[in-house]
């Protein structure tokens, strides 16, 4: 009789502790995958990581204190950013400034009142978060949802808020 209930333990235990494929995750820039992690210096030196960041959507901002089309993009941003960032909208500006030229990207930030996170290795084109996402030009802007997967990309002005709105509104 023991053999049988031995038998049966163990054979209740196999099908009860089979783990069910799950999906991989993929890392990766396009619309559908999790999003490249990085850990960046802030404007005051402290180190900001994306996995650091909580909030219900997260846009990732390329820009630079030299480029005429983000600062033109600035105020958009900025609109958005007040209206939407109670409601679980976080934004971290990556800058593509160099080194040298921290105190234009510091006054820049203080300028255009951009009040959300900042980031940048002052390393220009050859910024390493820059580079992990593929960015050739900017503007250039992913959107994140809440567990870092990647549900929009370069998106600018009206498109931009309109896609935030929806977001937030489910």
């Amino acid at each position: 009789m023991k053999p049988y209930i031995l038998l049966l333990l163990v054979a209740t235990l196999s099908f009860s502790c089979k783990q069910e494929p799950s999906k991989p995750l993929v890392f990766g820039t396009e619309i559908g995958d999790y999003a490249p992690t990085f850990t960046a210096t802030t404007p005051d030196g402290k180190d900001l990581s994306l996995n650091d960041v909580d909030a219900k959507v997260i846009v990732l901002d390329f820009w630079a204190s030299w480029c005429g089309p983000c600062r033109r993009e600035n105020p958009n941003v900025v609109k958005m950013y007040n209206q939407y960032h109670d409601k679980g909208l976080e934004i971290v500006g990556i800058s593509l400034d160099k080194q040298g030229q921290k105190d234009r990207w510091l006054k820049a930030i203080a300028q255009d009142k951009l009040t959300w996170k900042h980031v940048s290795n002052l390393e220009g084109w050859q910024e390493p978060i820059a580079l992990a996402y593929g960015v050739r030009s900017i503007p250039a802007t992913y959107i994140l949802d809440g567990e870092g997967k990647i549900i929009a990309k370069n998106l600018r002005g009206k498109a931009l808020e309109d896609k935030i709105a929806e977001i937030l509104a489910n």
